[in-house]
């Protein structure tokens, strides 16, 4: 057998073929794992007895080697300033916002009950199913662009690109509409402190999108919406700045929010009505399986779910981690329990505070409060003022992780060479993609300034459902193929029996998608297919990995050689052919 170039924990090098398949136990199983293993630059070039068609679907498959990425990240040019604590409060950042304030009383009314609770916890293992895959992917390719450079290392050039085109409607059309929302809670806020009324011509987007029947018309009065555009263009220069100054804003916000979540429930623990909590679970009476019963609960489940959304972010934050291999599992299962946690207990007291049936309102706490209100005779102006400050304080950080996962996943992308290089430039003193960062800053702003961002909203939801998808097979994928390489966490179970979590949390993705609307899943085949234009016109014919394979080696190769550090991959010597 011949020489393979490897990049294990001793960097670029070589290893004995014979070596690599003697562990795999199997002809057919040694073949996929040599494949995932080979980490040779020629590979990627036009073989001569190759033909055009043989050659262009050969790329889409192309796999991004483990190795590459590893080297990538001992190299990166962004500042490693982030430990476990600051990635267990960016995951809580991006979660806690209107998933708490907004999607618990719209399930509790609709579909549960007070057992709107149990939903949360449902919904919360099915999230640790998802949890558990990125952190094992995590820990072993701990490299900015989650899913997308996930998708790359087990399924192809191709799969990673439609991974990275659907982040984009996680990211940054979730950011928009998040935008819009914290526009409507910066009304609320000064109604209620200040009894300030601020008009719909400048707090409201001017084009109005109707879903059944599907319409967008412009709506009368509304011009622009001024505080979704400003509180997005602050964010952007926060993240411009640099990794340090906007995790520990961050910090502060998430402090304030979970503060205020402890206010919420601590000022209205005393003052439950447990006539409320009858019954806990309401019978269905309608015939259709959606509302109340124990299949309401599921139902109220599948709504939550989207609480949860979030935590994937962490990932794209693994190239500024210092130690991403330990600190991103840790991120990533830290702020998903921390979320719900504080989730089952808001919800206890607000179903025990108003009856369900009446938290069908954009504000469901506040519906709380003012149910305490007349009941008891107390004023509790004040705590309706702390939820407001609350809602806007969670749903800027939410902001704040999205925006900064996107300009991350696009830097990643780019660093590929399927986007524009520009998107690769790092500031000099800041440290940050500050390209990428402004570009997603100002179309965000544009689309919550002016656009229904409801329109794109519920493709948001199933968008991440199939990424959650891809991920779950990924790990499957890795831990077949590349047994060999490290990782810190690892899905539990003996022998096989692990394979029972990814399973899992894979049928719970095809379920949710199943169950959403016709029209939102049509509405996300043509968002891809606008991506797949793009990456056909575009990036397939730039991608580094095929237009400069050897290239792309030997810079990462120099990098290492040149870094003044001692690299956390070793790079061995190896004598890369000329380019051709």
């Amino acid at each position: 057998m011949g020489d393979k170039i490897y990049t294990g924990e001793g960097g670029i090098g070589h290893i004995d073929e014979e070596k690599a398949g003697s562990s795999s136990g199997g002809g057919f199983l040694s073949n996929i794992q040599a494949r995932y293993a080979k980490v040779d630059p020629s590979s990627y070039l036009r073989r001569p007895d190759e033909t055009g068609r043989q050659y262009w679907s050969r790329r889409l498959i192309s796999l991004k080697p483990y190795e590459l990425l590893a080297a990538e990240y001992a190299n990166t040019e962004l500042r490693k300033y982030l430990n476990a604590f600051q990635l267990v409060f960016l995951g809580i950042g991006a979660i806690i916002g209107t998933g708490i304030f907004v999607l618990s009383g719209q399930a509790a009314a609709q579909n549960a009950g007070p057992a709107v609770t149990v939903s949360f916890i449902v919904a919360a293992i099915a999230s640790g199913f998802a949890a558990m895959s990125y952190s094992e992917l995590a820990s072993m390719i701990p490299v900015s662009g989650s899913a997308y450079t996930y998708a790359y290392a087990t399924m192809g050039e191709f799969m990673a690109w439609t991974l990275g085109w659907d982040l984009v409607l996680e990211y940054m059309i979730g950011s928009a509409t998040v935008g819009v929302g914290w526009s409507g809670y910066f009304k609320t806020f000064f109604e209620v402190a200040f009894n300030v009324h601020f008009g719909d011509s400048w707090t409201t987007p001017p084009i109005y999108w109707n879903e059944d029947p599907a319409y967008i018309a412009y709506s009368e009065g509304s011009y622009f919406n001024v505080p979704g555009f400003v509180i997005i263009l602050l964010v952007t220069i926060l993240l411009c700045v640099g990794i340090r100054q906007a995790s520990w804003v961050n910090t502060v916000i998430v402090i304030i929010k979970l503060l205020v979540v402890f206010i919420f429930i601590f000022a209205l623990c005393g003052f439950v009505d447990t006539g409320n909590y009858d019954p806990y679970v309401p019978p269905n009476t309608s015939g259709n399986w959606h509302f109340f019963g124990t299949p309401g609960i599921f139902a109220a489940a599948s709504t939550v779910f989207f609480s949860y959304i979030g935590f994937d972010s962490v990932t794209t934050a693994a190239m500024e981690a210092k130690n991403p291999r330990r600190d991103l599992p840790i991120g990533i299962m830290g702020s998903l329990v921390v979320t719900t946690l504080m989730y089952i207990g808001f919800c206890t007291v607000m179903t025990g505070a108003v009856h369900y049936s009446e938290l069908n309102h954009p504000a469901p706490p506040t519906i709380a409060i003012l149910a305490v209100e007349e009941r008891t005779g107390r004023s509790f102006k004040w705590l309706n003022i702390v939820v407001a400050l609350g809602a806007l304080a969670g749903l800027t950080s939410v902001l704040l992780v999205q925006m900064l996962a996107q300009a991350r996943v696009f830097y990643s992308m780019a660093k590929d060479g399927l986007l524009p290089q520009i998107f690769t430039k790092v500031h000099p003193k800041f440290k940050t993609p500050y390209v990428a960062t402004i570009i997603v800053g100002l179309i965000t702003s544009i689309l919550s300034a002016l656009l229904p961002v409801d329109l794109l909203g519920n493709m948001t939801s199933v968008g991440t459902l199939f990424a959650f998808f891809i991920v779950h097979c990924g790990v499957v994928v890795l831990r077949i193929t590349r047994p060999d390489v490290d990782r810190w966490f690892k899905i539990p179970g003996p022998s096989y029996t692990w394979i029972v979590f990814p399973f899992i949390g894979g049928a719970i993705c095809i379920l949710l998608i199943a169950v959403a609307e016709v029209s939102t899943i049509w509405r996300l085949f043509v968002w891809m297919g606008i991506g797949w234009i793009i990456y056909f016109s575009y990036g397939i014919r730039k991608s580094r990995l095929h237009r400069d394979p050897i290239g792309r080696f030997a810079e990462v190769h120099a990098q290492q050689l040149d870094t003044k550090e001692e690299p956390e991959y070793a790079v061995q010597d190896y004598d890369y052919p000329s380019r051709t």
